[in-house]
């Protein structure tokens, strides 16, 4: 039999009230994203596979982290596809949907690639509009 505390001949049920124990993890430093865990005291990002320790100071890495319309990471000299049919500002035709683009080119800004497509030359895409080969 156990020994429950009691008031007045009724169990007495103990509440325990924990503050706030929802554990906030940082985001990767390295592809933002929000889905961290830890291990033995290492953050690690199963998006991109990037792992540090929160209490050492963030390695300054200029590389530009630029996904695609799939969550991927691209790099550069990746081989991507277009996965909507975009028109071209200048110009009456469109870049048709499917269209492969070879060996991009990361940069800072809304169009973060830039690319040479053949029969359009020099062109700056958005990287929500390709998908990586």
């Amino acid at each position: 039999m156990y020994n429950h505390a009691t008031f007045g001949g009724k169990p007495l049920f103990l509440k325990l009230i924990f503050e706030d124990m929802t554990m906030t993890l940082p985001h990767c430093p390295k592809c933002n994203s929000e889905y961290t865990y830890e291990d033995n005291g290492m953050f690690i990002c199963p998006e991109c596979a990037h792992e540090w320790n929160d209490a050492e100071p963030a390695a300054d890495n200029d590389q530009l982290v630029v996904k695609d319309a799939n969550g991927n990471l691209l790099v550069e000299g990746d081989n991507v596809t277009v996965i909507k049919d975009l028109k071209v500002k200048g110009s009456s035709s469109m870049l048709k949907i499917g269209t492969k683009v070879k060996g991009i080119r990361l940069v800072e800004g809304d169009h973060n690639i830039d690319c040479k497509i053949d029969g359009f030359g020099q062109m700056k895409l958005k990287s929500e509009f390709v998908k990586k080969n």
